[in-house]
């Protein structure tokens, strides 16, 4: 994958978790719904229909009990290695005609587990921006630190699994 500087952003973090239950976390909704926002704000619905051009819906809630919606749909899906989604596509690959991203900015993330010595994984999480000024936006936003700790509540979350 070519990451451009400008338009890119990556979070790499080891987990202590393996592969396959990052995987769990990221696909069951269930489970995504206990770490995928960084607390204090919760993540209070999640639809997850696990194919290319299948839903992926996230309705996220504020510390002030607002709701922040957010559609998008998978491009790629490899079991226990690689997830790429967007909110540019809706499910099965409609274009968007207004952003449903409670953002307010459009992205395609990808993310990836490697297995690491241990038992581990090498987590990746890449979002590529259309322009320069979404991605300082989302990088204003706290991309690093928020997907940091939205790692490490994932971490937790498996290994009481």
């Amino acid at each position: 994958m070519n990451i451009n500087p400008k338009l890119d952003l990556v979070l790499e973090h080891t987990l202590d978790i393996t592969p396959e239950q990052a995987w769990r976390g990221w696909t069951t909704p269930g489970i995504l719904t206990k770490w995928f926002c960084p607390e204090p704000w919760k993540t209070i619905e999640a639809e997850i229909d696990l194919r290319p051009g299948g839903k992926f819906k996230t309705v996220m809630q504020s510390p002030e009990g607002d709701k922040f919606p957010n559609m998008g749909c998978f491009l790629e899906v490899v079991p226990n290695k690689k997830l790429i989604w967007t909110d540019c596509l809706l499910p099965d690959f409609r274009p968007v005609a207004q952003l449903e991203s409670g953002a307010g900015l459009h992205f395609t993330a990808t993310i990836m587990f490697e297995p690491i010595a241990g038992g581990k994984t090498k987590y990746t999480a890449i979002a590529m921006h259309r322009d320069e000024a979404d991605r300082k936006k989302h990088e204003d936003m706290g991309f690093h630190q928020g997907w940091s700790i939205c790692a490490d509540q994932l971490e937790k979350v498996m290994k009481g699994k």
